[in-house]
């Protein structure tokens, strides 16, 4: 097999985006992905298969900093994690890629503002044909225009819930989503939240990012193909890639490397790998959003939607409300059917699940989760070891507090809440994060290694802040933007 100008490992949010970013430049390029593509099955839309028995779930197991062996919930196939997302696509807001002071410390300012990023991020969102309105968020970021499409409906139900919510004094807006929402539904009354997409009106890293890719006569994807080593030469630049597929062990030779296996795997490959980590930073600065599902409750309000996810609230954004510290983001999750509720609660008789699931509304709120070194990825013999230590912790139980409090005021007197734990990929980021110098950051500010000229990682492992919103339009966008520079090294 000749060896291609650009291997791409991972198929993902940044592998196919970067892939697409690069259709017409020509070169050839090679993709490996280690899982297969998901297919139609009626797995995909089975709340028992997707929420209970795990069908998707890897079989490997992780260890935590404690020595206690876990199933993570990151998921391997074409299209990387992507298929599962809730198709949130919001744009970092302005603030934070400068220093922002938190109660439990910096979240620290990136190597460049906003207004680099903010064409990539309009890219990106073409890419993924994004339903959004700019302007129903207070703290939404200049656009240079509108979104591509207009926002998905709310329907009967969540419109009574936004009204609730205006009455209330909160200021919800229209979730920015990628998904054509009656391609969706032709195949099922479902939420897409949690569900994986069979190229049925979910804009995913498969569907979009590489249907463009496929464009380039040049591209060429390799699925089941798990890399194991990356080799670097004596002037630094990587000479080969080594993968296993169907038992067999393959080698190849690009002239640039793009890693784009996600935050855990990509540190992973490279410490396997022994290369990039003069600074000792490969792994270190693992995030992991500070996540809580909250549940507002009546028995006077009836909840008929089907995929509900289409409002969110930036309310406690930048500040608390009263001058303090930055809270965090408030979203509706995907419907939460009793199905679901009763794989997530086995001891909820299905009863009892679907009387709450008829009579409440589902929330999702994440405070930014602050970078520090010992968080982070390690080798465990032929393991991964994710040791992860929360912070921000008192500013998340704040924003469930402010947001409890609001919930109530609009009518849902009960109010439950449940933390989501480790094992729950909630937006991992860092690990090989971009700088402004080797000694402190493990990439430069284009997602191009410091030690190694032509390896690049674009995935959210180069993020050197979580912020506090979804982070896979930023992802796109990064890559988008990592695509322009290999382009012209090419």
């Amino acid at each position: 097999m000749a060896s291609p100008d650009i291997l791409i490992i991972g198929s993902g949010m940044a592998g196919a985006s970067l892939a697409a970013g690069l259709a017409k430049t020509g070169a050839s390029i090679l993709m490996l992905e280690r899982g297969q593509q998901i297919v139609a099955d009626g797995h995909e839309r089975s709340a028992k298969s997707v929420f209970g028995t795990g069908h998707y779930m890897p079989v490997e197991k992780w260890v935590d900093q404690h020595g206690k062996l876990f199933t993570p919930g990151n998921h391997y196939n074409i299209g990387g994690n992507s298929k599962f997302y809730g198709a949130v696509m919001l744009r970092y807001r302005a603030e934070d890629f400068a220093a922002m002071e938190h109660e439990d410390g910096v979240s620290p300012a990136w190597p460049f503002g906003y207004e680099e990023l903010a064409p990539w991020y309009e890219a990106a969102e073409k890419l993924y044909n994004v339903r959004g309105l700019v302007g129903g968020d207070p703290t939404e970021p200049a656009h240079g225009g509108p979104y591509p499409f207009a926002p998905v409906p709310d329907e009967r139900a969540i419109a009574q819930v936004r009204a609730r919510l205006v009455k209330a004094g909160g200021r919800p807006f229209s979730l920015p989503l990628a998904v054509d929402i009656e391609e969706w539904l032709k195949h099922g009354a479902i939420t897409w939240d949690g569900f994986p997409d069979t190229r049925s009106g979910k804009m995913d890293a498969e569907t979009c990012g590489l249907v463009v890719a496929a464009r380039n006569p040049g591209f060429r994807m390799e699925s089941g193909a798990l890399v194991t080593k990356l080799d670097a030469g004596s002037d630094g630049r990587i000479v080969a890639v080594h993968y296993l597929q169907d038992g067999q062990s393959h080698r190849v030779t690009p002239k640039v490397v793009v890693l784009a296996a996600g935050a855990i795997q990509s540190a992973v490959l490279l410490l396997w790998s022994g290369i990039a980590n003069k600074s000792d930073q490969v792994g270190r600065n693992f995030m992991n959003h500070n996540a809580s599902a909250i549940i507002g409750v009546s028995p006077r309000f009836v909840n008929d939607s089907v995929y509900q996810k289409t409002i969110a609230l930036n309310d406690w954004y930048l500040s608390d409300g009263s001058g303090g510290y930055p809270l965090g983001n408030i979203q509706l999750l995907g419907r939460v059917t009793g199905e679901i509720l009763q794989g997530q609660v086995p001891i909820m008789p299905r009863f009892a699940a679907n009387w709450l699931s008829r009579h409440a509304v589902d929330f999702y709120g994440m405070t930014e989760d602050l970078p520090r070194a010992d968080s982070r990825v390690t080798l465990d013999g032929d393991r991964v070891r994710l040791a992860w230590t929360r912070s921000n912790m008192v500013s998340h139980r704040r924003l469930v507090g402010k947001f409890k409090a609001m919930l109530r005021q609009a009518g849902f007197p009960v109010v439950l809440t449940r933390l989501f734990d480790g094992r729950v990929p909630s937006h991992q980021c860092g690990t090989v994060r971009i700088g402004l110098d080797a000694a402190s950051s493990v990439l430069d500010k284009n997602c191009r290694a410091w030690e190694h000229g032509n390896l690049w990682v674009p995935d959210a492992g180069a993020l050197p802040t979580s912020a506090a919103v979804n982070p896979a339009l930023t992802v796109a966008a990064m890559a988008l933007r990592a695509a322009g520079a290999i382009g012209k090294a090419v």
